[in-house]
């Protein structure tokens, strides 16, 4: 290895579906770089990146790892990551910490929910993907099939860098070679095509490749290969076993030659501004270990013996021991006690950490997922663009078996918060539930159980209040004159307003449109405050209120009898009295469900979906004898969906959610959850 340089290093995420064996080759690419001296396996826990007793115990991944190894003049660090839909929030995360994904398939499988998600979101961050086939030496596997529905489902700039030989035995690498025998398709017309493909991105090189027609030179391909790679024009796939080591070697010199190097990828969509301002301008990073420092924490882990460690990519700039940095818009800087990179769950403490570098820091509070870490006030308000996470629908309602860990709950909670993008924990006054959301039922029960190993805390868990909401279908006016008197100095305010329905997902919008100082604008904040609470409150079942717009026209006010008080009170009573008038309804949360069945059972599955008011959209095959079911359906129905598909599909199936939108319930629905609902306070005293 030479001396460790930007130019040197490359990141890659590996991605994928669950059970892809994303694991596995990470372990193998570790094992071929000498990274480590045996290669672990998942089945006997001792691999590098499931080292946490939980994956462990359940044969899977649910954290991403980091790790990094050495293969020709490259280090590579690699970030391996669950492929579970339940686990989607260390993977998505991930993405922002690499300039390459590598997105694992399961040639036995084939291209599985998760697959497509994180080749999308991958796509969208502007990554550089390559594609990666594993268990090509499995049992009925239709490698020529996979090849031809990878290219109809991600188009057909997926070209082939190697080939499989010898039954899945060993690889052919396609870039330099023009002949051999391969298991399938033709060795000399995939390299063709590759180099078609690449010459393309070079105006010059083209012309001289249509002129003499011989194949440029690795180094003259190397640009365009990178400049293919950045558009997307180019996304190549590797066949590998990670199991019996075929194609490991040629997958370890595609990320040392023709990864890209962090000053080769496409930048981090750094901006400067605020993250609700339109107008906020991108911020180029540039991979330079002299500028300013800039980096963004891509993980939190709260760790039982160092503490809170912030996990980051480093963009811009060199980290190093001893010096100091800020946190966001922090003005107040911290001091770096230790350096860290991360071998799995090995801290290798370092000196300092250049463009490219992935490392650690603990112990430092005021870091937070998603935040960026610099070394000067000018680069106060950067913000990374955000990623985009499915929202946790999920829910479990919790309380602790004993009295004396109801304090100590809130804290681990949210310390599990704030590790995790896709687990919320909500906190509702009006049920007295303290409700925690996820991606699903695996994704809460690895919460529950990490809470009971390393916390100690029992919870007992219930179903919680479907997250409802109330709205308007038409416009009405509302009116309130709050008028108090009890001997002393006394209360007065009224308000006139109306209320009007905003489009589906349009929120809350609040308008005055008083004139000549009717109601003083002094009062009108309260007058707003007034009418969220009853928002907030719920009119028809306790839900809250949403896509609505709230506009004062009018009022009167009192010289000495005004107060904040009275415009609150009539703020609230007239947009009540607006929404009964007009015509509010309930909305349930509707969510897009994505079943992974055995092929006998889609029917039973499909019927029972329709009896729970929900609708099929969609099946597609996933692998052999195996079934995709996507379809919609209400969250207030899948209610120990887990039992009800496991004995549909005898064990075998399994499902996730993510939120679709909002719809109005059924009118039998709504009467009974209206009538349990009494509006409080609405008479004055």
């Amino acid at each position: 290895m030479g001396q460790h340089t930007t130019a040197n290093l490359r990141t890659v995420a590996l991605v994928g579906h669950g059970a892809a064996g994303k694991t596995t080759l990470a372990e193998t690419l570790l094992a071929a770089a000498g990274a480590i001296t045996t290669r672990g396996l998942v089945e006997k826990g001792n691999t590098v990146c499931d080292f946490d007793p939980q994956e462990k115990e359940l044969g899977h991944s649910i954290n991403s790892a980091v790790a990094s190894f050495n293969w020709l003049d490259a280090q590579v660090h690699l970030i391996d990551t669950p492929g579970y839909p339940d686990f989607a929030g260390p993977a998505i995360s991930a993405l922002a910490g690499v300039d390459t994904a590598l997105v694992v398939i399961n040639a036995q499988n084939g291209i599985e929910l998760s697959t497509e998600r994180m080749m999308k979101l991958a796509a969208a961050r502007n990554l550089c993907r390559m594609i990666v086939i594993n268990k090509i030496d499995a049992e009925n596997v239709d490698l020529p099939r996979l090849l031809a529905d990878i290219r109809e489902r991600f188009g057909r700039e997926c070209m082939i860098l190697d080939l499989p030989a010898h039954h899945g035995q060993d690889v052919i690498e396609v870039l330099e070679h023009n002949s051999g025998d391969s298991d399938f398709e033709s060795v000399v017309d995939a390299h063709r095509a590759l180099i078609d493909q690449i010459v393309e991105e070079d105006e010059d090189l083209l012309a001289q490749y249509l002129e003499d027609g011989a194949d440029p030179s690795s180094d003259a391909l190397h640009a365009p290969f990178e400049k293919a790679l950045r558009a997307g024009h180019l996304i190549p796939i590797l066949f590998v076993s990670a199991k019996t080591g075929a194609g490991i070697p040629q997958l370890l010199d595609a990320l040392a030659k023709l990864a890209p190097n962090p000053t080769e990828g496409n930048p981090p969509p750094f901006y400067k501004g605020e993250p609700i301002d339109e107008n906020a301008e991108p911020f180029d990073a540039i991979a330079d270990p002299k500028r300013h420092v800039l980096a963004h924490v891509f993980k939190v882990v709260s760790d039982p013996f160092v503490g809170k460690l912030g996990v980051f990519r480093v963009h811009q700039g060199t980290i190093k021991k001893e010096s100091q940095l800020f946190v966001g818009d922090v003005k107040r800087p911290f001091k770096i006690g230790h350096l860290y990179r991360l071998q799995g769950k090995e801290y290798v403490e370092v000196d300092q950490l250049i463009p490219g570098d992935i490392g650690a820091i603990a112990k430092v509070d005021e870091i937070e997922f998603d935040c960026v870490l610099h070394d000067s006030h000018d680069e106060d308000h950067i913000h990374l663009k955000p990623l985009e996470f499915p929202l946790p629908m999920q829910g479990l309602a919790v309380e602790t078996k004993k009295k004396s860990d109801e304090q100590r709950l809130f804290d681990v909670l949210h310390k599990l918060e704030i590790e995790d993008p896709c687990f919320k924990v909500e906190r509702h006054p009006t049920t007295n539930e303290t409700v925690i959301r996820g991606l699903g039922e695996m994704h809460l029960r690895a919460k529950l159980a990490r809470m009971a190993q390393q916390y100690k805390i029992e919870l007992d868990t219930k179903p919680p209040q479907i997250d409802y909401r109330e709205t308007i279908t038409g416009k009405a006016p509302g009116h309130c004159r709050h008028k108090k008197q009890t001997g002393g100095a006394g209360q007065f305010g009224e308000v006139m307003l109306r209320v009007e329905p905003l489009p589906r997902g349009g929120g809350f919008e609040f308008v005055d449109e008083v004139k000549g100082g009717a109601i003083p604008g002094v009062f009108m904040a309260s007058v707003e405050k007034g009418v969220r609470q009853a928002l907030e409150d719920g009119v028809v079942g306790g839900f809250p209120v949403s896509d609505i717009r709230v506009v004062v026209s009018d009022g009167k006010s009192h010289a000495v009898d005004s107060k904040d008080i009275a415009f609150f009170t009539a703020g609230r009573k007239a947009v009540i009295e607006a929404i009964r008038a007009a015509t509010p309804i309930i909305l349930e949360p509707i969510v897009d469900i994505e079943i992974s069945s055995p092929e006998h059972a889609v029917g039973d599955l499909a019927g029972d979906l329709s009896s729970k008011r929900g609708q099929v959209t969609g099946t597609q095959p996933r692998g052999s004898g195996t079934m995709s079911i996507s379809g919609k359906v209400p969250l207030a129905e899948l209610d120990d969906y887990q039992g009800r598909l496991k004995s549909l599909t005898g064990g075998q199936g399994s499902y996730s959610i993510v939120f679709s939108h909002y719809a109005p319930v059924p009118a039998q629905t709504q009467q009974q959850l209206a009538s349990g609902h009494k509006l409080t306070g609405l008479d004055d005293d």
